[in-house]
Protein backbone atom coordinates (compact mmCIF):
# COMPACT_ATOMS: atom_id res chain seq x y z
CA UNK A 1 0.00 0.00 0.00
CA UNK A 2 1.66 3.33 -1.18
CA UNK A 3 0.56 6.20 0.92
CA UNK A 4 1.12 9.73 0.00
CA UNK A 5 2.14 12.50 2.76
CA UNK A 6 0.73 16.01 2.98
CA UNK A 7 1.33 19.45 4.77
CA UNK A 8 -0.33 22.33 5.39
CA UNK A 9 -0.29 25.12 7.86
CA UNK A 10 -3.23 27.06 8.70
CA UNK A 11 -2.58 31.01 9.59
CA UNK A 12 -2.95 30.27 13.03
CA UNK A 13 -0.18 27.84 13.16
CA UNK A 14 -2.28 24.98 13.43
CA UNK A 15 -0.85 22.72 11.14
CA UNK A 16 -2.09 19.52 9.87
CA UNK A 17 -0.89 16.26 7.96
CA UNK A 18 -1.29 13.17 6.89
CA UNK A 19 0.09 9.72 4.82
CA UNK A 20 -3.33 8.66 3.06
CA UNK A 21 -4.08 6.08 0.67
CA UNK A 22 -7.19 5.40 -1.22
CA UNK A 23 -6.68 1.10 -0.68
CA UNK A 24 -7.03 1.99 2.81
CA UNK A 25 -10.35 1.00 4.87
CA UNK A 26 -10.39 2.71 7.60
CA UNK A 27 -9.08 6.44 8.88
CA UNK A 28 -7.71 7.99 12.02
CA UNK A 29 -7.05 11.26 13.38
CA UNK A 30 -5.41 12.57 16.38
CA UNK A 31 -4.84 16.58 17.65
CA UNK A 32 -1.37 16.23 19.15
CA UNK A 33 -0.17 18.83 21.82
CA UNK A 34 3.10 19.57 22.60
CA UNK A 35 2.91 20.01 26.19
CA UNK A 36 3.63 17.09 28.53
CA UNK A 37 5.04 16.62 32.02
CA UNK A 38 8.68 18.23 30.93
CA UNK A 39 6.53 21.56 30.44
CA UNK A 40 4.92 21.82 33.58
CA UNK A 41 6.28 23.83 36.58
CA UNK A 42 6.97 21.41 39.73
CA UNK A 43 4.20 22.77 41.71
CA UNK A 44 1.90 21.90 38.80
CA UNK A 45 3.26 18.68 38.29
CA UNK A 46 0.36 16.20 36.57
CA UNK A 47 -0.95 19.13 35.31
CA UNK A 48 -1.15 17.85 31.74
CA UNK A 49 -2.68 14.25 32.44
CA UNK A 50 -5.32 15.93 34.29
CA UNK A 51 -6.29 18.23 31.38
CA UNK A 52 -6.06 15.42 29.42
CA UNK A 53 -9.13 13.66 31.73
CA UNK A 54 -10.91 17.36 31.81
CA UNK A 55 -11.26 17.62 27.99
CA UNK A 56 -13.79 14.66 28.13
CA UNK A 57 -15.44 15.76 30.95
CA UNK A 58 -17.91 18.32 28.52
CA UNK A 59 -18.15 21.29 26.63
CA UNK A 60 -20.69 24.14 26.34
CA UNK A 61 -22.41 22.23 24.03
CA UNK A 62 -22.10 18.65 24.99
CA UNK A 63 -21.78 17.11 28.29
CA UNK A 64 -19.70 14.16 28.55
CA UNK A 65 -21.99 11.16 28.58
CA UNK A 66 -23.12 12.64 24.74
CA UNK A 67 -19.37 13.10 24.05
CA UNK A 68 -18.93 9.20 24.96
CA UNK A 69 -22.06 8.90 22.63
CA UNK A 70 -20.50 11.17 20.11
CA UNK A 71 -17.91 8.54 19.67
CA UNK A 72 -19.91 5.20 20.17
CA UNK A 73 -22.91 6.29 17.90
CA UNK A 74 -20.46 6.05 14.89
CA UNK A 75 -18.41 3.04 15.80
CA UNK A 76 -15.29 5.20 16.49
CA UNK A 77 -12.58 3.92 18.54
CA UNK A 78 -11.20 6.88 20.32
CA UNK A 79 -8.14 7.59 23.38
CA UNK A 80 -5.96 9.70 25.02
CA UNK A 81 -2.72 9.60 26.25
CA UNK A 82 -0.37 12.33 28.34
CA UNK A 83 3.56 11.64 28.11
CA UNK A 84 6.82 13.97 29.03
CA UNK A 85 6.72 14.74 25.71
CA UNK A 86 3.19 15.48 23.95
CA UNK A 87 -0.55 15.07 25.04
CA UNK A 88 -2.99 13.32 22.06
CA UNK A 89 -6.73 12.93 21.52
CA UNK A 90 -7.41 10.42 18.70
CA UNK A 91 -10.22 8.39 16.76
CA UNK A 92 -9.88 6.16 14.57
CA UNK A 93 -13.34 4.50 11.75
CA UNK A 94 -14.64 4.03 9.09
CA UNK A 95 -13.26 6.34 6.19
CA UNK A 96 -16.94 8.21 5.92
CA UNK A 97 -16.93 9.29 9.47
CA UNK A 98 -13.59 10.60 9.72
CA UNK A 99 -15.10 14.37 9.04
CA UNK A 100 -17.26 13.60 12.13
CA UNK A 101 -14.81 12.23 14.54
CA UNK A 102 -12.86 15.81 13.50
CA UNK A 103 -15.49 17.30 14.99
CA UNK A 104 -15.88 15.80 18.24
CA UNK A 105 -12.44 15.77 18.98
CA UNK A 106 -12.14 19.50 18.13
CA UNK A 107 -15.15 20.08 20.01
CA UNK A 108 -13.77 18.76 22.95
CA UNK A 109 -10.69 20.20 23.01
CA UNK A 110 -12.40 23.45 24.30
CA UNK A 111 -13.43 22.08 27.46
CA UNK A 112 -15.73 23.51 29.96
CA UNK A 113 -13.52 22.50 32.61
CA UNK A 114 -16.02 22.71 35.67
CA UNK A 115 -14.91 22.98 39.16
CA UNK A 116 -17.40 19.80 40.02
CA UNK A 117 -16.27 18.22 37.08
CA UNK A 118 -12.28 18.89 38.12
CA UNK A 119 -12.94 18.19 41.93
CA UNK A 120 -14.91 14.86 41.00
CA UNK A 121 -11.56 13.91 38.54
CA UNK A 122 -9.14 14.87 41.29
CA UNK A 123 -10.35 12.03 43.11
CA UNK A 124 -10.03 9.10 40.36
CA UNK A 125 -6.72 10.97 39.37
CA UNK A 126 -5.28 10.50 42.76
CA UNK A 127 -6.94 6.51 43.01
CA UNK A 128 -4.82 6.37 39.65
CA UNK A 129 -1.49 7.60 41.20
CA UNK A 130 -2.51 4.54 44.04
CA UNK A 131 -2.57 2.14 41.58
CA UNK A 132 0.98 2.74 40.08
CA UNK A 133 2.32 2.91 43.72
CA UNK A 134 1.47 -0.62 44.34
CA UNK A 135 3.00 -1.55 41.42
CA UNK A 136 6.89 -1.79 42.40
CA UNK A 137 8.50 -1.43 39.26
CA UNK A 138 6.86 1.98 38.64
CA UNK A 139 7.47 2.82 42.39
CA UNK A 140 11.28 2.52 41.87
CA UNK A 141 11.26 3.85 37.85
CA UNK A 142 9.78 7.50 38.95
CA UNK A 143 11.41 8.05 42.36
CA UNK A 144 15.03 6.80 40.31
CA UNK A 145 14.39 9.32 37.57
CA UNK A 146 13.71 12.11 40.35
CA UNK A 147 16.89 11.23 41.49
CA UNK A 148 18.98 11.04 38.21
CA UNK A 149 17.17 14.49 36.73
CA UNK A 150 17.26 15.92 40.08
CA UNK A 151 15.47 19.54 40.38
CA UNK A 152 15.03 19.47 36.25
CA UNK A 153 11.16 18.91 34.92
CA UNK A 154 12.69 15.89 32.60
CA UNK A 155 12.35 13.96 35.64
CA UNK A 156 8.88 14.63 36.34
CA UNK A 157 5.98 12.42 36.88
CA UNK A 158 3.27 11.93 34.21
CA UNK A 159 0.72 11.17 37.23
CA UNK A 160 1.94 13.84 39.73
CA UNK A 161 2.25 12.88 42.68
CA UNK A 162 -0.18 12.72 45.49
CA UNK A 163 1.13 16.76 47.08
CA UNK A 164 0.92 18.13 43.38
CA UNK A 165 -2.24 16.72 42.79
CA UNK A 166 -4.22 17.41 45.88
CA UNK A 167 -2.79 20.97 46.04
CA UNK A 168 -4.25 21.78 42.14
CA UNK A 169 -6.35 24.34 41.58
CA UNK A 170 -9.28 24.59 38.77
CA UNK A 171 -7.98 28.51 37.72
CA UNK A 172 -4.23 27.03 37.17
CA UNK A 173 -5.97 24.30 34.84
CA UNK A 174 -7.75 26.74 33.07
CA UNK A 175 -4.31 28.86 32.81
CA UNK A 176 -2.55 26.22 31.75
CA UNK A 177 -4.93 25.08 29.30
CA UNK A 178 -5.08 28.31 27.79
CA UNK A 179 -1.44 28.98 27.40
CA UNK A 180 -0.15 25.31 25.85
CA UNK A 181 -3.60 24.68 23.78
CA UNK A 182 -2.69 27.27 21.41
CA UNK A 183 -3.26 26.19 17.84
CA UNK A 184 0.54 26.94 17.13
CA UNK A 185 1.27 24.25 19.69
CA UNK A 186 -0.71 21.63 18.27
CA UNK A 187 -0.46 19.37 14.90
CA UNK A 188 -3.56 17.66 13.38
CA UNK A 189 -2.10 14.33 12.33
CA UNK A 190 -4.76 11.76 9.95
CA UNK A 191 -3.68 8.36 8.31
CA UNK A 192 -5.78 6.05 6.50
CA UNK A 193 -8.45 6.58 3.24
CA UNK A 194 -9.40 10.20 3.04
CA UNK A 195 -9.89 13.36 1.45
CA UNK A 196 -6.91 15.58 2.49
CA UNK A 197 -8.23 19.20 1.07
CA UNK A 198 -11.76 18.31 2.26
CA UNK A 199 -10.43 17.51 5.46
CA UNK A 200 -8.39 20.54 5.69
CA UNK A 201 -11.35 22.48 4.67
CA UNK A 202 -13.66 21.15 7.56
CA UNK A 203 -10.50 21.39 10.10
CA UNK A 204 -10.39 24.76 9.33
CA UNK A 205 -14.30 25.25 9.77
CA UNK A 206 -13.77 24.28 13.59
CA UNK A 207 -10.56 25.32 14.33
CA UNK A 208 -9.34 28.11 12.26
CA UNK A 209 -10.78 30.63 14.73
CA UNK A 210 -8.60 29.39 17.52
CA UNK A 211 -6.15 31.64 19.12
CA UNK A 212 -2.00 31.17 18.79
CA UNK A 213 -0.27 31.50 21.91
CA UNK A 214 3.43 31.55 21.04
CA UNK A 215 3.82 28.50 23.84
CA UNK A 216 7.44 27.09 23.09
CA UNK A 217 9.32 24.39 24.78
CA UNK A 218 12.42 25.56 27.37
CA UNK A 219 15.33 23.28 26.31
CA UNK A 220 17.04 24.27 29.77
CA UNK A 221 20.67 22.18 30.66
CA UNK A 222 19.96 19.63 33.03
CA UNK A 223 22.55 17.43 34.88
CA UNK A 224 22.68 13.80 35.51
CA UNK A 225 23.34 12.15 38.80
CA UNK A 226 24.63 9.04 38.95
CA UNK A 227 25.78 6.76 41.23
CA UNK A 228 23.83 4.22 43.41
CA UNK A 229 19.90 4.79 44.27
CA UNK A 230 17.86 3.07 46.89
CA UNK A 231 14.45 3.06 47.05
CA UNK A 232 12.16 0.88 50.30
CA UNK A 233 9.54 -0.66 49.71
CA UNK A 234 7.91 -2.05 52.61
CA UNK A 235 7.00 -6.15 52.50
CA UNK A 236 8.13 -6.80 48.76
CA UNK A 237 9.14 -10.41 47.95
CA UNK A 238 11.49 -9.90 44.81
CA UNK A 239 14.40 -7.69 43.99
CA UNK A 240 14.31 -4.76 41.41
CA UNK A 241 16.75 -3.34 39.59
CA UNK A 242 17.47 -0.68 36.81
CA UNK A 243 20.22 0.63 35.09
CA UNK A 244 20.56 4.00 33.72
CA UNK A 245 22.46 5.80 31.13
CA UNK A 246 22.67 9.11 28.51
CA UNK A 247 21.63 8.06 24.57
CA UNK A 248 21.29 9.81 21.38
CA UNK A 249 17.55 12.02 21.46
CA UNK A 250 15.57 11.54 18.92
CA UNK A 251 16.75 14.24 16.48
CA UNK A 252 20.10 12.05 16.22
CA UNK A 253 20.12 9.38 13.72
CA UNK A 254 22.17 7.23 16.02
CA UNK A 255 19.42 7.20 17.54
CA UNK A 256 18.54 4.28 14.68
CA UNK A 257 21.85 2.71 15.89
CA UNK A 258 21.53 2.72 19.92
CA UNK A 259 17.72 1.10 19.37
CA UNK A 260 19.16 -1.83 17.27
CA UNK A 261 21.95 -2.18 20.36
CA UNK A 262 19.32 -2.17 22.66
CA UNK A 263 17.18 -4.48 21.34
CA UNK A 264 19.96 -7.14 20.69
CA UNK A 265 20.94 -6.80 24.00
CA UNK A 266 17.28 -6.69 25.45
CA UNK A 267 14.48 -6.85 23.29
CA UNK A 268 12.06 -9.47 24.34
CA UNK A 269 13.09 -13.56 23.79
CA UNK A 270 16.52 -14.11 22.00
CA UNK A 271 17.92 -11.00 23.33
CA UNK A 272 21.56 -11.29 25.67
CA UNK A 273 19.60 -10.71 29.20
CA UNK A 274 16.90 -13.07 27.85
CA UNK A 275 18.98 -15.99 27.39
CA UNK A 276 21.90 -14.99 30.46
CA UNK A 277 19.07 -14.16 32.69
CA UNK A 278 15.48 -15.12 32.02
CA UNK A 279 16.03 -18.65 30.35
CA UNK A 280 18.48 -19.40 32.53
CA UNK A 281 15.92 -19.51 35.31
CA UNK A 282 18.27 -16.59 37.45
CA UNK A 283 15.55 -13.74 36.46
CA UNK A 284 11.50 -13.22 36.37
CA UNK A 285 12.02 -10.39 33.73
CA UNK A 286 14.65 -8.65 32.09
CA UNK A 287 15.06 -5.96 29.63
CA UNK A 288 16.91 -3.26 27.62
CA UNK A 289 16.05 -0.26 25.56
CA UNK A 290 17.49 3.14 24.07
CA UNK A 291 14.45 5.94 24.35
CA UNK A 292 14.86 8.86 21.81
CA UNK A 293 13.25 11.88 23.12
CA UNK A 294 12.85 15.27 22.52
CA UNK A 295 16.68 16.51 22.47
CA UNK A 296 17.61 14.11 25.09
CA UNK A 297 17.74 9.90 24.96
CA UNK A 298 18.51 7.48 27.78
CA UNK A 299 19.20 4.00 27.64
CA UNK A 300 17.60 1.40 30.31
CA UNK A 301 18.43 -1.53 31.42
CA UNK A 302 16.43 -3.42 34.03
CA UNK A 303 15.20 -7.39 35.89
CA UNK A 304 13.52 -8.45 38.34
CA UNK A 305 14.69 -11.46 40.38
CA UNK A 306 14.52 -13.13 43.78
CA UNK A 307 16.20 -11.33 46.34
CA UNK A 308 19.56 -14.33 47.00
CA UNK A 309 19.84 -13.49 43.07
CA UNK A 310 20.23 -10.23 43.21
CA UNK A 311 24.34 -9.34 43.37
CA UNK A 312 24.49 -12.56 40.67
CA UNK A 313 22.18 -10.49 38.17
CA UNK A 314 23.53 -7.08 38.85
CA UNK A 315 26.92 -8.61 37.77
CA UNK A 316 25.19 -10.64 34.87
CA UNK A 317 24.03 -7.63 33.76
CA UNK A 318 26.81 -5.61 33.49
CA UNK A 319 29.00 -7.73 31.75
CA UNK A 320 26.26 -8.23 29.17
CA UNK A 321 26.51 -4.61 28.95
CA UNK A 322 30.22 -3.90 28.79
CA UNK A 323 30.83 -6.98 26.54
CA UNK A 324 27.50 -6.54 23.70
CA UNK A 325 29.93 -4.86 21.67
CA UNK A 326 32.34 -6.82 21.32
CA UNK A 327 30.24 -10.21 20.77
CA UNK A 328 27.79 -8.95 17.58
CA UNK A 329 27.54 -10.83 14.84
CA UNK A 330 26.19 -10.23 11.22
CA UNK A 331 23.17 -12.29 12.99
CA UNK A 332 22.45 -10.31 15.67
CA UNK A 333 22.25 -7.54 13.18
CA UNK A 334 20.01 -9.48 10.59
CA UNK A 335 17.33 -10.23 13.70
CA UNK A 336 17.13 -6.97 15.31
CA UNK A 337 16.54 -5.83 11.33
CA UNK A 338 14.27 -8.65 10.79
CA UNK A 339 12.22 -7.57 13.79
CA UNK A 340 12.26 -3.88 13.21
CA UNK A 341 10.43 -4.24 9.46
CA UNK A 342 8.06 -6.76 11.01
CA UNK A 343 6.82 -4.19 13.74
CA UNK A 344 7.26 -1.69 11.10
CA UNK A 345 4.76 -3.43 8.86
CA UNK A 346 2.22 -4.45 11.81
CA UNK A 347 2.19 -1.09 12.57
CA UNK A 348 1.81 0.55 9.35
CA UNK A 349 -1.62 -2.13 8.65
CA UNK A 350 -3.40 0.20 10.16
CA UNK A 351 -4.08 3.68 9.90
CA UNK A 352 -4.42 4.59 13.34
CA UNK A 353 -0.74 3.26 14.10
CA UNK A 354 0.65 5.51 11.29
CA UNK A 355 -1.38 8.44 12.46
CA UNK A 356 0.17 7.95 15.87
CA UNK A 357 3.76 7.73 14.71
CA UNK A 358 3.00 10.53 12.36
CA UNK A 359 2.09 13.36 15.06
CA UNK A 360 4.58 11.77 17.69
CA UNK A 361 7.01 11.98 15.42
CA UNK A 362 6.58 15.58 14.18
CA UNK A 363 5.48 17.17 17.48
CA UNK A 364 9.00 15.39 18.36
CA UNK A 365 11.18 16.82 15.98
CA UNK A 366 8.80 18.82 13.26
CA UNK A 367 10.38 17.32 10.52
CA UNK A 368 8.65 14.09 8.24
CA UNK A 369 10.32 10.81 7.62
CA UNK A 370 8.34 8.55 5.88
CA UNK A 371 8.35 4.62 7.18
CA UNK A 372 9.70 3.04 3.83
CA UNK A 373 12.70 6.13 4.70
CA UNK A 374 13.13 4.93 8.09
CA UNK A 375 13.27 1.19 7.53
CA UNK A 376 15.74 2.20 4.79
CA UNK A 377 17.46 3.98 7.76
CA UNK A 378 17.49 0.63 10.18
CA UNK A 379 18.11 -1.64 6.84
CA UNK A 380 21.36 -0.15 5.98
CA UNK A 381 22.98 -0.24 10.09
CA UNK A 382 26.18 -2.47 10.25
CA UNK A 383 28.13 -3.73 12.96
CA UNK A 384 30.51 -0.16 12.36
CA UNK A 385 27.20 1.96 13.05
CA UNK A 386 26.23 -0.13 16.10
CA UNK A 387 30.03 -0.11 17.79
CA UNK A 388 30.34 3.53 17.45
CA UNK A 389 27.67 5.05 19.10
CA UNK A 390 28.67 2.50 21.80
CA UNK A 391 31.46 4.64 21.90
CA UNK A 392 29.51 7.75 22.36
CA UNK A 393 27.00 6.23 24.19
CA UNK A 394 28.39 3.13 26.34
CA UNK A 395 26.31 0.92 28.04
CA UNK A 396 27.51 1.31 31.20
CA UNK A 397 25.43 2.29 34.30
CA UNK A 398 25.34 5.76 35.71
CA UNK A 399 23.03 5.38 37.87
CA UNK A 400 21.90 2.00 39.40
CA UNK A 401 18.44 1.74 41.52
CA UNK A 402 17.58 -0.89 43.11
CA UNK A 403 14.96 -1.79 45.74
CA UNK A 404 14.86 -2.38 49.12
CA UNK A 405 12.59 -3.75 51.89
Amino acid sequence: MTFTFSDTTLDNGLRIVAEHADSAVTAAIGFFVKTGSRDEPTPLMGMSHFLEHMVFKGTTKLSAEEVDLAFDSIGAEHNAFTSGEMTAYWGAGLPEVLGELQDTLAEILKPSLRQEDFDNEKKVILEEIAMYDDQPFWVLYENAMQHYYGDHPLGHRVLGTNQTVQDMQRDSLMEYFTQRYGADNIIVAMAGKLDFEAMVDRITTHCGSWKGTGADREYTPFERHGGEFKQTIEDLHQHYLMMVMPSPSFQDDRKYAAAALGSILGGGDGSRLHWALVDAGLAEAASASADASDKYGEQLAWAVCDKENAGQVAEIMRNEMEGVVSSLTKGDLDRVVAKAGTGAAIGAERPSGRMQRLGSMLITSNEYISLEEELKHIESLTIKNLAEVAEEFPWTPLLTATTTS
